[in-house]
């Protein structure tokens, strides 16, 4: 595997993917600048090394060349995290992006406009990645948000590359800590799977069963097990047509001896409401007109048992409906153990969208050992798939 420590980058250009898709508030400010920090290793090592530095994002889905998905209004973001002024081409192709990138100097940084202004982008276009190719001497991919697409700038470029082509450190990153979760990692082996749908995660729980050695399933497909074991769920949301899939999973589990651990107990609501009346039920014995949105007491407690016991721990989405804080216990609590565990030694890792989310909103960023940066690309490396864009380093 190439890393940025394979190469000295001095007197080079680095044509690097990163991933700042960031999201921007009503006056283009940026309110969540982690992407932009999580790329900051891999281009001061390269201006350091004495080279100089061009970067190619997306942000959003922009049909054609919309002002509001410019990322001229990033500029100054990536200048106050990376302390070195930013240079900007107001396209990412063509003449002024060429002239441009020839003229810069060591230590120097170009931004290109966003790539997916040209449909060819998306569409892994070999003519428009050999364009963006003639930008750079060495290509880095350090986006793992969007390594899971086909995609010209992430995937296509580096043919163009065939041996001066390597993975930025926050890549690097992301393939290791998966790699020491399914691969490597010392057991036992935990994962969480949270989420409100069975079939959503269906790929990951029939690849993960062959790693791990315990599996808690919360969340809101929770739901679709106990009720496929004949247990009464109330109102809870329930995928009717994958019961069936739920008792495979817990035969197939059985199988391989892999411990499977659903609440046993919920906070059930009256209403989906924070401000609904709320009561603490036995998981199978779930009156009608309650729904159960978050983990109770007694399950709080199995599960912190079961992560102290683990060395390595995957987290794949929440315990409960945490965006309401009368529902939100679950997911904390579940975060404290995890970080426990972290602190006297464990692995943990962090992946998918809300379980993200949920680290980020109360406090456990730093708490766990990785967090990812890709929910797409996250979710796709847990089922096993190689990603287009590492595959395309590797090759």
């Amino acid at each position: 595997m190439k890393t940025l420590k394979d190469f000295n980058f001095k007197d080079k250009k680095a044509l690097i993917r990163v991933d700042f898709n960031v999201p921007l508030n009503d006056d283009f400010q940026v309110t969540d600048a982690t992407r932009i920090v999580s790329a900051k290793p891999t281009i001061i090592k390269i201006l350091e090394d004495g080279g100089s530095c061009v970067l190619m994002s997306h942000l959003g889905r922009p049909k054609g060349v919309q002002d509001e998905f410019s990322l001229k209004h990033i500029i100054n973001k990536i200048e106050d995290i990376y302390g070195v002024e930013v240079k900007f081409a107001s396209d990412c192709v063509g003449a002024e992006a060429e002239e441009k990138a020839n003229a810069l100097q060591p230590g120097e940084i170009l931004l290109l406009e966003n790539l997916r202004f040209h449909e060819e982008e998306t569409k892994g276009d070999k003519a428009f990645a050999e364009q963006l190719s003639k930008l750079g001497d060495i290509y880095v991919n350090d986006a793992f948000g969007t390594a899971h697409r086909a995609h010209a700038s992430t995937t296509i470029v580096a043919e163009f590359f065939p041996v001066s082509k390597c993975f930025g450190s926050l890549l690097a990153k992301e393939i290791e800590s998966i790699k020491k979760v399914m691969e490597d990692g010392e057991k036992p082996v935990l994962a969480v799977l949270g989420g409100a749908k069975v079939s959503s995660k269906i790929t990951i729980i029939e690849n993960i069963l062959e790693k791990v050695d315990h599996l808690i399933i919360g969340g809101g497909m929770t739901f679709t097990f106990i009720k496929a074991q004949g247990g009464k769920i109330g109102d809870s949301i329930c995928e009717d047509d994958k019961m069936e899939l739920a008792i495979d999973i817990l035969k197939q589990a059985e199988e391989k001896g892999v411990k499977i651990h659903l609440p046993v107990d919920v906070v059930a609501a009256n209403a989906f409401s924070n401000d609904a009346e709320t009561q603490i039920c036995d998981v199978k014995q779930i009156p009608d007109g309650w729904q159960g949105l978050d983990a109770g007491p007694k399950s709080i407690e199995l599960f912190d048992d079961v992560v102290n016991q683990c060395k390595t721990i995957l987290w794949n989405g929440p315990l409960g409906v945490f965006e309401l804080e009368s529902f939100a216990k679950g997911t904390i609590e579940l975060g404290n153990s995890i970080a426990n565990s972290t602190k006297n030694g464990a692995f943990s890792l962090v992946g998918g969208g809300d379980s993200v989310a949920a680290v980020k909103q109360f406090g456990f960023e730093d708490k766990v050992s990785y967090v990812s940066t890709g929910g797409g690309a996250m979710l796709e490396s847990l089922e096993g798939k190689t990603l287009p864009g590492i595959a395309a380093i590797l090759g």
